[in-house]
């Protein structure tokens, strides 16, 4: 493995990542990087030749947030371009959220499985259950504060990102 330091400005996060993170584990990520930087060289950010991210999306933008001049990085320079969507994938399927209308989309649905992603389909299935989740969202933020929601929207997603292990924890804090 080909570790080399280089300019954070040279690197360039991917436009096509469909991962995302909430912000309570954004600043999580940035705490951990300002406490421990040299975890980045025992898990470098993965680029292509282009020095695109292929791994570590996240970590990039919360360097850029401590301020970071330089960082460690591997250049994955002989991926294909499945190999790369692939990788990206893999790199993050036990952690973090994802986009998943951008996975619906643009991202073999069977592959991803495959490679361990697990995806809430019922999520897409119809228009339907997106107002129905949609109603459940206004009326959890009308019933409690927004600081409120968020605490519990990050509890119902930890506890269970299925629908309807969300809507179980929502009846029992509802319950107290």
């Amino acid at each position: 493995m080909n570790i080399q330091v280089v300019k954070i400005t040279d690197i360039k996060p991917n436009p096509n990542n469909p991962r995302t993170i909430d912000k309570i584990k954004f600043d999580l990520l940035v705490k951990s990087i300002q406490e421990f930087p040299d975890m980045l060289e025992l898990r470098p950010i993965v680029v292509d030749k282009d020095m695109i991210v292929l791994g570590g999306n996240m970590r990039l933008k919360a360097c850029i947030k401590v301020g970071l001049k330089e960082i460690p990085v591997v250049i994955a320079d002989s991926l294909t371009e499945d190999q790369k969507k692939e990788f990206i994938v893999k790199d993050n399927v036990g952690f973090g959220d994802w986009n998943y209308e951008e996975l619906a989309n643009d991202w073999d649905i069977e592959l991803l499985s495959d490679w361990g992603l697990e995806i809430p389909i019922e999520v897409f299935e119809d228009e339907d259950s997106k107002i129905e989740l949609e109603s459940i969202t206004k009326t959890i933020s009308f019933k409690y504060t927004i600081d409120e929601a968020a605490r519990i929207e990050n509890e119902l997603y930890m506890i269970d990102s299925t629908l309807e292990g969300a809507l179980k924890r929502l009846i029992e804090i509802n319950k107290k």
